[in-house]
């Protein structure tokens, strides 16, 4: 079964093209042959620099940007994708997204936590900006994960310094030495079983290096994660009909008419057709 997924970023692609090209090789590795995989980035302007972080690490900002995540979800499943990937870990809306589309929603953040369980007991986030660090409790306990999850640590590294490793191999080999020195430290003193290394632009990294494991601890790979899954969702949903509950606050889909017309309120009913692709 051939299938079409909307993969979308937190990141403008078009500001940092190093990432975006290794993200394309990435992605071409893990999927099924008959895959079709869509590039899609934050829409150009939104952030004052390169750097999301400079906005999403107040809360305000982050929900307001998350309004693209919401209009992506909706296009995918407009323009008849089967699956949309949310290639971060933070995920952000991805809970009141599954309550508004059909198509399988994947996010980062949260099927690595979940798939962590099948690796280790204990999962420990791995960070380059823990600026939102008092958030993660929160947002762990949301996805019912509370037990496994053993903290957020530093990365040792900054948001520069992983981009600056996708323009060679050994500045590449600098940066992942100090992300593995920082990790080795976490795991002894945590006693962490499985890493979820954020946020993506450094998994990627650390995929690309062949780092799999740290200190014994296992890395789960972000893009491998969040592909597989999805692939894995639209199967089930044809083979069995499964797909995210409608029963609940959280749940509950509203009527999509009442959608269009509470966006169109905020005038915002063309945000999804703004959101740039590029296909790999």
């Amino acid at each position: 079964m051939s299938l079409r997924i909307w993969h979308q970023s937190f990141t403008v692609l078009q500001d940092i093209p190093g990432y975006s090209e290794a993200l394309a090789r990435r992605i071409k590795q893990v999927v099924r042959p008959d895959t079709e995989v869509v590039l899609h980035g934050q829409i150009p302007g939104t952030y004052s620099d390169d750097y999301p972080g400079s906005d999403i690490e107040y809360n305000f900002l982050f929900w307001l940007h998350g309004l693209q995540w919401i209009a992506a979800a909706r296009e995918a499943q407009a323009q008849g994708y089967d699956a949309i990937v949310l290639a971060t870990v933070p995920s952000p809306m991805i809970v009141q997204m599954r309550s508004l589309i059909d198509i399988p929603a994947v996010g980062y953040g949260d099927g690595a936590m979940n798939l962590a369980g099948l690796y280790g007991r204990r999962a420990g986030l791995m960070l380059f900006d823990t600026t939102r660090s008092e958030s993660w409790p929160d947002t762990i306990h949301q996805w019912g994960l509370t037990e496994r999850f053993c903290g957020v640590f530093e990365s040792g590294v900054s948001f520069r310094d992983v981009l600056s490793g996708y323009t060679s191999p050994q500045k590449r080999d600098e940066v992942v030495g100090r992300i593995v020195a920082s990790a080795e430290r976490f795991v002894r003193e945590k006693q962490v079983d499985v890493i979820v290394a954020g946020q993506m632009p450094m998994n990627l990294l650390l995929a690309e290096a062949g780092v799999t494991q740290i200190g014994g601890a296992t890395v789960m790979d972000g893009i491998a994660t969040c592909f597989k899954l999805a692939e894995t969702m639209v199967d089930l949903q044809k083979v069995s009909g499964m797909k995210a509950s409608r029963r609940g606050y959280y749940h509950a889909q509203p009527d999509p008419r009442r959608i269009d017309e509470a966006l169109k309120f905020y005038g915002l009913q063309d945000l999804g057709k703004r959101i740039p692709e590029e296909k790999i």
